[in-house]
């Protein structure tokens, strides 16, 4: 088992006391991480100058304006928080990312998209998504009893900022639910991995995904987090008020939502 040095205890520790998620802390420490080894110098010993150097060097790789910015939040927890140093986060700048259109599929390109997904617990898992409005991350954390099949709805246990929700669960989606379970058996996770004790891995998901596109023939870039923007534009174009659209989807802002009504 490899020690982790003194600084980067202290900054896991700033994270966990401040409720960061675990995904959160592995992407900032990653983050820190890489700083770090570009110069060949521990990140306590750089200036805002090596961070310019840095994002200067990150963008030169392509990097995606989200990862980009990911790693800004990282640098700017790190000096803020665990350094001590307030004055530094707000010197060090976001990218500002180019105002894209959500990639929406349509209900025929959904349904041909979850047929061409071989698994049973991979396409249920999938269809779950959809079906629900739910990230990655809320999609394999669900648990059996987070299905509540009497009220109709699914509970989103620490979804993004630590948050609690509650979903729909169409009857269509509690049939799929039910037959799943009564074919695969799941005790805890409603999606559990190769061991019962730990969910399914999200990159499982993400190779589900790539492959099915192709096996589909849909020729459109397909995500987990399509399947999300997908379900709030089907909604909106049935009629759903778009402020319940984004308690669905757990949005803090309505312009979040909004983008749909432009798609």
């Amino acid at each position: 088992m490899v020690e982790l040095s003194p600084l980067r205890r202290r900054m896991i520790e700033d994270m966990t006391i401040r409720n960061l998620s675990p995904a959160t802390q592995r992407s900032y420490v990653h983050a820190v991480a890489k700083f770090s080894r570009y110069f060949g110098r521990s990140p306590d010993r750089l200036g805002l100058e090596d961070v310019r150097a840095f994002q200067v060097h990150l963008v030169s790789t392509g990097i995606s304006w989200p990862a980009l910015n990911q790693t800004v939040c990282a640098l700017r927890f790190f000096y803020g928080v665990t350094l001590g140093h307030a004055e530094i986060p707000e010197r060090i700048a976001y990218a500002r990312s180019p105002r894209t259109l959500p990639v929406v599929l349509s209900a025929d390109e959904v349904v041909r998209f979850l047929e061409a997904v071989p698994s049973l617990k991979t396409r249920t898992a999938l269809t779950t998504a959809y079906a629900a409005g739910l990230r990655a991350s809320e999609t394999v954390g669900l648990k059996v009893g987070d299905i509540d099949s009497e009220r109709g709805v699914i509970r989103v246990e620490h979804g993004k900022g630590g948050k609690d929700r509650t979903v729909m669960l169409s009857a269509q989606l509690l049939r799929i639910l039910r037959i799943y379970w009564r074919l695969a058996k799941p005790q805890d996770w409603l999606f559990p991995g190769r061991g019962a004790d730990r969910h399914i891995d999200v990159q499982v998901l993400y190779s589900a995904c790539r492959s099915a596109r192709v096996a589909a023939g849909i020729d459109k870039r397909v995500t987990v987090h399509t399947l999300r923007h997908s379900f709030a534009t089907h909604l909106l174009e049935n009629g759903t008020d778009i402020r319940i659209i984004q308690v669905l989807l757990g949005h803090n802002n309505l312009s979040s939502t909004a983008r749909y009504t432009r798609v």
